[in-house]
Formats: structure tokens, sequence, C-alpha cells
């Protein structure tokens, strides 16, 4: 992150920090036994590059408002969104890792299993018992951005505004996770998972934060119109860059496995192409693989060679340029401040060029 975004990330941090730390408490007030449970609330907002924050931000910004700590609190609740929806995708695609550490599905098998020996008959399999808290956590996560946002201190005539955009990112954002669950195992189909990543991930990362900073601010028709149009583009171009990370990055500095968009045979648009135009033998290869849980190194790095010679990597690098250009070209046309103009290129460039 450059310089100009870290002062707002270090703000956005402190709210999430103080915020989480006082409902963690609360929860072991009831009972010392929910320490575990508060423990990962913490777990899963103590990360981020808080770019959902900063877009709502510089959304309230380019309207001609000034710098605001009741905003940055409005903006940090999106954030909280974020960790709600990044714990339930976890949990529905079983993945372990995420940034280099244990899930929050992953790292609750621990209280359970110390007391499994116990208490085996009253609590169950620690798995299970596991997954059921981390889906109360991603539930307990949704509830608290929306108590933070209401209560940011923004005026209610101003918040009132954005609520309806609200109630749509979160409907649309569920909409886009059962759009992958159904689509999973699918006929290739590269439209198709477009219009997921759009809905999952495109539209609450960039588009609807940039929205809700302008209604905030009470923005006109023509600018929300602006954000619509760079925001929807560079979010996509933004999972799409995620799509190739997740294969080809360095697990160093993804915190992911390579190997968990394979085994989870997910419709990434970098598969889609990839199963496109494949020979009929590494079509059959990669079926094989897709969805395998007992992947070696080497299996993976097949995938990854057929993705290559296939031409699908360079197809989804098109895919991102052509969307980076959409979005330069908005922004240009913008009716914005200067501050926000700059901040919204560099947001662009660094949401589509980044290694982690």
């Amino acid at each position: 992150m450059t310089d100009q975004h870290t002062p707002l990330k270090d703000r956005v941090d402190r709210v999430l920090a103080g915020f989480v730390a006082a409902e963690a408490q609360a929860l072991a007030d009831i009972d010392t036994a929910l320490g575990p449970v508060g423990d990962q609330l913490h777990a899963a907002t103590g990360h981020g590059k808080r770019l959902r924050a900063a877009f709502c931000y510089w959304g309230w910004r380019g309207a001609g408002q000034p710098d605001s700590d009741a905003l940055v609190r409005a903006a940090a609740a999106i954030e909280l969104v974020h960790a709600a929806a990044v714990v339930h995708d976890d949990l529905i695609d079983r993945s372990s890792t995420r940034h280099g550490r244990p899930t929050v599905h992953t790292a609750l098998r621990e209280p359970l299993t110390d007391h499994d020996a116990d208490r085996a008959t009253a609590r169950g399999p620690a798995r299970g018992g596991a997954s059921a808290l981390a889906m109360l956590v991603g539930d307990l996560l949704i509830s608290m951005a929306g108590q933070l946002f209401a209560g940011s201190g923004l005026p209610g005539a101003f918040l009132q505004r954005a609520r309806p955009l609200w109630t749509v990112l979160a409907r649309e954002l569920v909409a886009g996770e059962c759009l992958e669950i159904l689509r999973t195992g699918c006929a290739p189909d590269a439209e198709a998972s477009v219009k997921v990543i759009r809905y999952k991930t495109a539209k609450y990362t960039v588009e609807h934060p940039l929205q809700i900073g302008g209604l905030l601010a009470g923005a006109p028709p023509r600018l929300l119109r602006t954000y619509s149009d760079y925001g929807l583009p560079l979010g996509e171009a933004f999972q799409l860059r995620d799509d190739l990370l997740g294969l080809f990055g360095d697990p160093a500095k993804t915190g992911k496995d390579p190997a968990d968009d394979v085994t989870g045979n997910r419709p990434t648009v970098l598969m889609a192409h990839a199963l496109d135009s494949a020979t009929p033998a590494e079509r059959g290869e990669l079926h094989d693989l897709l969805g395998r849980e007992d992947l070696t190194d080497r299996q993976v790095q097949r995938v990854r060679d057929i993705a290559r010679r296939t031409g699908a990597v360079t197809r989804i690098e098109h895919m991102i340029t052509a969307r980076q250009r959409e979005a330069h070209d908005a922004l240009a046309a913008a009716d914005l401040t200067g501050e926000a103009h700059r901040a919204l290129t560099t947001l662009a460039a660094e949401a589509t060029t980044r290694t982690h």
C-alpha cells in the first residue's frame, strides 16, 4: 500500500480494534467459555488491506465532503461485512488457512477438542462444532457491521440515504456466494463465472463502498453513476487478479494454499477458459484433478501448466487490462476533487497489480 493509504488504513485498524475488543469483552462477560469466540472476532478482523473502507472514504471525499472521523467509522463497518464474508466463505470452501493463519472454523476445533474426552456426547465431534461456531462468528460480524455503521456518529439523515444500498450490498453478496455453490461442478461457462465474481466480490469490494460513501455525502446521481462505471469493472479486475494469485501466487505472500480453488472445484473464470481451450487429454486430466482433496504439488503444477498452455492465463490478463482501462476512462470523465481523483487512481492500480 502507498504512503497515501497508510494513514487511513491505520485509522480504520484502530476503529476496528477498539470496537471488536468491546464486543469480545461483552461475550466474555456473558460466560468465560465464550473467550475463544471473542478471540476469533479479533482474528477475523485484525488484518487486511482495508480497501473497502478506503473506497467508501474516497466516495465521500470525492463528493466534496471534508475528512471525518465519523465517516471513517462508517467505512470501517464495511470491513466487518468483508470479515463475515471471509469466515463464511472459508467455511463453505473448507479452507484451512487464510493469510497464513488457521481459518476460523479450523482454529475453533482446539477449544472443542480440549473437552471432547470429557463431554463427547454432549458436544459432538470437534469438526462439526467448530463449523457451527464459525458460522455464528460470521453471523455476529454481520450484526456488528450494522451496529458500527448505525453508531458511527454521522447524522441520521446521512445514514438514511445509504441504508437501502446497505441492504442491496448484503443481498448481492449472498447471491454471489449462492451462485458459486450452484455453479460448482457444472460445465465450464466463463460468462457465468464472471457473474459469480461480480456479485460475490466485485460489487461489495469497490462499487458499493464507493456509492455508500457518495450517498452518505449527498452525491448527485451523476457522480453515483460514475462510481458504478469505475467500481464495477475495477472490482471484477480485482477478483480476476485474485483468481490468478490463488493458483500462481506465492503462498508466503498470499497466505493461501494454491490448491484451494482446484480442490474446491470452484467455477473460476480461469478454469472455465482452461477447460474450454484444453485438448481432450488435458480436459480429462483437469476433470480428474478438480475437486480432489489429496493433490500433490506436482499435480497442482500440472494444472498451472495446462492453464498457461491453453492461453487461459493470457486471457485473464487481457480481461484485467480491459477492465482497468474501463475504470480509468470512467474516472477521467468524473467530476471529482483532485485529491479523490488521485487517490482512486492509485487504489485502482494497487487493487489490480498486487502480488498478495
